[in-house]
């Protein structure tokens, strides 16, 4: 219930390795390009950057509970040193404690670890990796700006296979340029092949400031066209839920008890701790992003990590609680928001959507409003978009 999920002190902490060998023409991230021949070790610029981090924790105000999921987002996180990494690790632990059974991810990409450092990474309690694969096909690769190759996807996943991280995620990008439905359910294919616990597929999105902003424009040619797109995501639905992955979320899958406990902080809107360059926090009703850019966010540490951000209004978070928790395959309880909102508020929801329930993209079922899989979570962009137009 909303209640009890907003009463519940925070115990999930995001922290941001902003580094990257080079910037995918994709990517909008906060992220600091180091070039090919530098990691943690030989880098001093990712050691003063973490040095910056520790301090960050150290000032951070202790207001939760020991952690239960740490996520280590990017960037490339997988270019840190093992020190490094113990570094961090150590400082959330003295400062906030570090539960038993906690969920430690790590974002890491192809070709930038090797078995010294992914054993060292094991050792450190991380059990939760995501392999940034994006592509299978070597053109699309180096078209998206990716620096490793597909030979390095399968050296990775020998390594991961090796050290016996027992929670595997692998991400891949649909609506690529030049990419078609036969390539796509080709890369499908090899993905299942590979049996991580967990898939991740995300539908390409054109952002201005990135390179494909200023190649391409969204529905033109060479990017598929919205129909293609729409298809390959009917079929990572059926492909992916036919070899035995439950689509739990709009843009995620998982084997049974593979779940990704960390993300589902964020889509169930309950708080969290950020940490690093341009990474978010959601404490005690307030939400804060800190400075995207290096040089200010060192400034904003060494001038004591001031947060100054204004209370989440309960009509916000109630509206967030609903949009964020309908990309889940539970959706939301009706009982809940009547509790909440009222009786009339619940009908009014139920209005705004009743087009979206014609088109059988938004059902009731078990007393929970849910979009169905996949109609209702292709479409979600516009039925979230009603949502937020009539209730925001």
């Amino acid at each position: 219930m909303i209640d009890k999920i907003n009463a519940h002190i925070p115990n999930s902490a995001y922290i941001h390795i902003p580094f990257c060998r080079r910037r995918c023409f994709y990517c909008d991230f906060p992220v600091s390009v180091i070039g090919n021949n530098l990691r943690g070790e030989t880098s001093g610029t990712i050691s003063q950057y973490v040095e910056m981090l520790l301090q960050e924790i150290a000032l951070s105000p202790v207001v939760g509970q020991p952690l239960m999921t740490i996520f280590f987002g990017g960037g490339t996180p997988s270019l840190l040193s093992t020190q490094q990494l113990a570094q961090i690790l150590s400082a959330l632990e003295q400062r906030f404690g570090i539960s038993t059974g906690v969920e430690i991810s790590m974002e890491i990409d192809p070709g930038t670890f090797d078995l010294v450092h992914i054993q060292g990474y094991r050792f450190l309690g991380v059990n939760r990796v995501s392999l940034g694969v994006q592509a299978f096909e070597e053109d699309l690769l180096q078209m998206c700006g990716r620096s490793h190759s597909v030979s390095d996807i399968f050296a990775s996943v020998d390594l991961i296979r090796q050290v016996g991280i027992p929670d595997f995620s692998l991400d891949l990008i649909s609506g690529l340029p030049h990419q078609t439905l036969d390539r796509w359910e080709d890369s499908l294919a090899k993905a299942v092949a590979i049996a991580p616990t967990h898939i991740s597929i995300y539908d390409l999105t054109i952002e201005p400031g990135t390179a494909f902003g200023r190649y391409y424009k969204a529905g033109d040619q060479p990017l598929p066209s919205d129909q293609t797109t729409v298809n390959m995501y009917r079929m990572a639905q059926q492909i992916l839920t036919k070899a035995g992955y439950e689509h739990y979320e709009i843009s995620n899958y998982a084997q049974p008890g593979h779940q990704c406990r960390h993300n589902r902080v964020y889509w169930e809107n309950r708080p969290y701790y950020g940490f690093g360059m341009g990474a978010a926090s959601y404490i005690e009703g307030k939400r804060f992003t800190r400075p995207r850019k290096t040089k200010e966010y060192y400034q904003w540490v060494e001038n004591g990590c001031v947060i100054d951000c204004h209370v989440t209004p309960p009509d916000e978070v109630l509206l967030e609680t609903l949009m964020l928790g309908l990309r889940l395959k539970e959706g939301v309880s009706l009982s809940m928001l009547a509790e909440k909102l009222g009786d009339n508020k619940v009908e009014e929801i139920w209005q705004c959507l009743q087009p979206y329930h014609q088109k059988d993209w938004v059902k009731i079922d078990k007393k929970r409003l849910l979009l169905s899989d996949p109609e209702g979570f292709l479409f979600s962009n516009i039925v979230l978009s009603a949502l937020f137009r009539d209730l925001g």
